[in-house]
């Protein structure tokens, strides 16, 4: 695999992690069994991904950005940004995302998630010095990560053809359309802020999300495409379910098990 390969794969990896964690994800990858997998795979991948041809496109077109510009920037952020502020970079917007989560577990009718989202956010903010530290998984509140497209398919929505979204990555109709409410129009503390230093700090996140990827860039074999799409539908199907999963036909490759694993 050469390293330009490694690159790309580890894009959309930063993709499918960018506003939930992977931890959890190598529960939802079923065994193998090649004899009667592929014709499920063929048929699953005609209805779930009716667009591959155009989403293949957009695929290679977010691997030149990633090739270009966000991994040398990534890069360069990593070798110049000192471990520990690296680190508070990170909990500082995981700590924002406390918000999102607050708001879906509500419209979600889950009382609980949003007590440990309240808590998390309590706890960070103030005794975590604004969110740079995570103090509050040290108080055993793990983080339990709740978006809109969470929401509409709680309450039945169904998530519509995979799409392969330009610069965003894996999406559908239901989770773009929750990205767009949970990043537009639900009230954040970004509003409390002028719009150059929103476009600065958001910029940061996504550096700082791609920079923690690169030693994950080596995890991804086959076909690149193939991979981050079962990897983005196992995901979100097991965020939705709450980590209840049933057999999945595009869980076809031991491969998955391995890079889900590791992270």
């Amino acid at each position: 695999m050469n390293q330009a390969g490694h690159r790309h794969r580890a894009l959309w990896v930063f993709i499918i992690l960018f506003f939930s964690p992977v931890a959890g994800l190598a529960q939802n990858v079923q065994p193998y069994n090649e004899s009667s997998q592929q014709d499920m795979d063929d048929r699953a991948a005609a209805e779930r991904d009716p667009y591959e041809d155009w989403n293949r496109k957009v695929y290679r077109f977010n691997e030149v950005i990633d090739d270009w510009f966000l991994r040398p920037v990534a890069k360069t952020y990593r070798t110049f940004m000192p471990p520990v502020a690296d680190r508070a970079v990170t909990n500082f917007f995981n700590n924002l995302t406390e918000i999102r989560n607050l708001a879906n577990s509500l419209l979600q009718l889950k009382p609980e998630s949003a007590v440990v989202a309240t808590g998390r956010f309590t706890y960070n903010t103030i005794f975590g010095l604004g969110g740079l530290f995570d103090v509050a998984t040290a108080f055993d509140l793990p983080e339990r990560p709740e978006d809109f497209g969470q929401t509409l398919g709680y309450w039945g929505v169904g998530s519509g053809p995979y799409l392969m979204l330009p610069f965003m990555g894996p999406s559908n109709p239901r989770d773009f359309g929750g990205f767009m409410t949970d990043n537009l129009l639900l009230p954040s503390f970004w509003d409390l802020a002028e719009e150059p230093e929103v476009y600065a700090a958001r910029v940061l996140q996504v550096v700082d999300k791609r920079a923690d990827l690169i030693p994950a860039e080596g995890f991804i074999s086959g076909d690149e495409y193939i991979f981050v799409r079962n990897a983005y539908l196992q995901r979100r199907a097991y965020l939705i379910n709450d980590g209840r999963t049933t057999n999945d036909p595009f869980a076809s490759d031991d491969d998955e098990d391995l890079m889900l694993e590791d992270f």
